[in-house]
């Protein structure tokens, strides 16, 4: 099978119809040469875009697949009409039956957060982005009451990552606090957490894998050792447990799964999307 380009086009960032485009491509095994194009927010740049793609058509042998969520409609119309690849117009596709099945226009606004300034969500995100940097690791106690969750488990099972997900896809502020050998010697929480078990969710991972990870970072060293994380998780796992804490493994599982595992168990009144 001849490789083919694929092409994400839009008059916004692209990240909307790459993330879709993606998840379709996952369906086929077959090499594909990416491509963003991002901000066609002229016709200029619209002639510009279709060159390239049917260049790539010509030197593939192939028609380049192009996923595209551009909302701007002489924009759209030049990539229609002149455009040699295989159009995939996600906004067209549902935007458009939406609209006779609502019986409303939509607005054809150009990506999430068409104008920033006026924007209160994307100013809650951003508020939610640097609470949880600040409340990473523990590293702070001040306004722990207005943490929407709070992520526990052993050093580098996954937890600064998902807050941060948490926080960019959702909005929420998350905070998160390493279980330590101290923690385990006490048999007891951190205190700062003591009175917010309700917001508090557990990750934990396996022992080899934690070796692995660690030993990137620290190779050879007694916290990279598969007996003292055969302990770690051990000891963070039985204190959930005695805590009643709810908890999943991140061994397997992505960022993406373990986020949308922690909504369904906290449903946080709050979610920005």
């Amino acid at each position: 099978m001849p490789n083919r380009s694929v092409f994400f086009i839009s008059d916004g960032t692209g990240i909307t119809a790459e993330t879709f485009g993606n998840a379709i491509l996952a369906q086929f095994e077959m090499p594909l040469r990416r491509v963003r194009l991002p901000f066609l927010d002229s016709v200029d740049k619209a002639h510009q875009a279709v060159r390239q793609i049917n260049h790539a058509v010509e030197i593939d042998g192939a028609r380049s697949l192009v996923f595209t969520t551009v909302v701007n409609p002489e924009v759209l119309q030049v990539i229609k009409t002149q455009c040699k690849g295989m159009m995939l117009d996600m906004f067209g596709t549902f935007v458009e039956p939406l609209e006779l099945e609502l019986g409303l226009k939509s607005n054809h606004r150009v990506g999430r957060f068409s104008d920033v300034s006026k924007s209160q969500a994307y100013h809650d995100r951003i508020e939610a982005i640097n609470f949880s940097l600040e409340h990473d690791d523990g590293q702070s106690h001040q306004n722990l009451e207005h943490s929407d969750v709070i992520l526990v488990g052993v050093s580098r099972s996954g937890k600064t990552p998902t807050s941060l997900y948490l926080a960019m896809q959702y909005g929420l502020k998350a905070s998160n606090y390493p279980l330590i050998p101290e923690d385990f010697e006490r048999r007891r929480l951190p205190p700062a957490l003591l009175s917010r078990r309700k917001k508090i969710f557990g990750l934990t991972i396996a022992p080899e894998r934690l070796s692995e990870i660690r030993n990137e970072r620290r190779p050879h060293s007694r916290y990279a050792s598969l007996e003292n994380c055969r302990m770690e998780v051990s000891e963070a796992e039985a204190m959930m447990r005695r805590e009643g804490i709810r908890w999943l493994s991140t061994t397997t599982k992505s960022i993406e799964e373990i986020a949308t595992t922690i909504l369904q168990e906290i449903r946080p009144e709050r979610l920005i999307y």
